[in-house]
């Protein structure tokens, strides 16, 4: 994801003295800025979020649909549908 001119807004952030050094040194060994660095932990905190958030729709899900199929059952079903299309090529959608 690019940053255009005037498409950035600023924040401002307090850190305690030792993480304000941690992150300096980390950016620095890194040859990046710190804003990079922040920009970064951002997309990964928000991926673990969405990685968490889709987890839990899917556990939800789990719990909602009775006999779950396993690979094995969608391996089968799919070659069940193509024989009956293949057998029926009119009424097949």
């Amino acid at each position: 994801m690019s940053l255009r001119a005037g498409k950035t807004r600023t924040f401002t952030v307090s850190f305690p003295a030792e993480l304000a050094d941690q992150v300096e040194r980390l950016a620095a060994r890194e040859s990046r800025t710190t804003s990079e660095l922040f920009r970064e932990a951002f997309r990964c905190y928000r991926a673990e979020r969405l990685r968490d958030s889709m987890g839990n729709q899917l556990a939800q899900a789990r719990q909602k649909v009775p006999g779950q199929f396993t690979p094995d059952d969608v391996i089968r079903l799919i070659a069940e549908d193509r024989a009956q299309r293949a057998a029926n090529p009119k009424t097949s959608n």
